[in-house]
């Protein structure tokens, strides 16, 4: 059996340009027990925004967040260490 990766904790920064940036996906269960996407993201040390994306399966809620994972390390976001 596979490990699933159900949070991911993503930063970009640069101080030259003023940018100190955190995304946050994660895995979760809905209240009614639906997978979804739960993302967040602002500046360090703000409070960030957040959507919530239901998927019909876990297995693409896992692909949803492989997805903006590819995305957001396009932009310069480092996944953050243990």
């Amino acid at each position: 059996m596979s490990e699933k990766l159900n949070v991911l904790v993503l930063e970009r920064c640069d101080p030259s340009q003023n940018v100190s940036r955190f995304y946050v996906l994660r895995i979760e269960p809905s209240l009614f027990g639906d997978p979804t996407l739960v993302r967040e993201w602002g500046r360090i040390g703000q409070r960030g925004r957040q959507r919530i994306e239901i998927h019909r399966t876990e297995d693409r809620a896992a692909e949803a967040l492989e997805s903006w994972l590819h995305r957001k390390q396009r932009r310069g976001y480092r996944v953050r260490g243990p």
